[in-house]
């Protein structure tokens, strides 16, 4: 399969029926239309390319769906979408390659879809440049809300559920000691130094930080960094605790601030 531009988002098929329409309304149409965010989509898992078009299309995205790294390559380059998802497992160029081009040129956000359980993977992935990984098989609702945080992270407007560009939205920053977060844009600094997270991090992190000092379950942070219908085990948030710990150590080596309580859970702490 090549490329499938905005697969049904229905702009061609609506051109017959724009003549008879207002001039107002067919403004108002068009403009719609150009306030959409697009996501590319990236996948030879045929299936996949269309549950994942079909749900962001409802939610008023468009997107282009390529079934393999080289295709794609050229066509995120010379026309860049919002955002890509890649799958790391395809023919002719798989997802890291195709990573590790797109980042010679572009800082284009990309989302991998990785094997269950494959954490090289994912840890190669996140050194490479992408922003975030979710496992096979995986919710759509919890890919759609890591896009729209992805999106509102890069500090070009909020979605606000359809797919469109909107204001951002007023959100205080977070200050504890040394730590300093701001949700508005998903930035972390720690003592004046950035530290990159994905999303599964940053809400992590946020959880334990708006209420130092209080002990968090790990399903307290699972339901703060995952919708309802998804479900992970222990071992995937301590794993996500982990990640997070070595992010700031790499900025930090005396970094202690987040304390493990054995069978209660995680709290953050730090004096400054």
């Amino acid at each position: 399969m090549t490329d499938h531009h905005a697969a049904g988002s229905g702009d061609g098929a609506a051109d017959a029926s724009n003549s008879a329409m207002p001039v107002a309304e067919r403004d108002e149409r068009a403009q719609r239309r150009a306030d959409r965010r697009v996501i590319a989509l990236v996948d030879d898992d045929r299936n996949i390319l269309t549950s994942v078009s079909i749900a962001l299309q409802s939610e008023g995205y468009a997107t282009r769906v390529y079934s393999d790294g080289v295709t794609a390559l050229a066509a995120l380059v010379d026309n860049p979408p919002d955002l890509a998802v890649f799958d790391i497992k395809m023919p002719r160029m798989d997802g890291m390659e195709l990573l590790r081009r797109l980042r010679e040129t572009s800082a284009l956000p990309v989302i991998f879809l990785t094997s269950k359980d494959d954490e090289q993977d994912e840890e190669a992935g996140l050194e490479m440049g992408a922003d975030d990984y979710i496992a096979k098989p995986f919710s759509l609702r919890l890919l759609l809300a890591r896009i729209r945080a992805i999106l509102r992270r890069g500090g070009a407007g909020t979605g606000d559920g359809t797919g469109t560009v909107q204001a951002d939205a007023v959100t205080e920053k977070i200050s504890r000691g040394r730590l300093l977060m701001d949700p508005a844009r998903h930035q972390v600094s720690w003592d004046g130094r950035n530290v990159s997270f994905t999303v599964t991090e940053f809400l992590i992190l946020e959880a334990l930080a708006i209420r130092p000092g209080v002990i968090k379950s790990r399903n307290q942070l699972m339901d703060a960094a995952y919708p309802d219908d998804v479900f992970v085990d222990d071992r995937t948030v301590d794993s996500h605790i982990k990640r997070v710990r070595r992010k700031f150590r790499a900025v930090d080596p005396n970094f202690d601030a987040i304390e493990t309580l054995y069978g209660a859970g995680y709290s953050f702490t730090d004096d400054g």
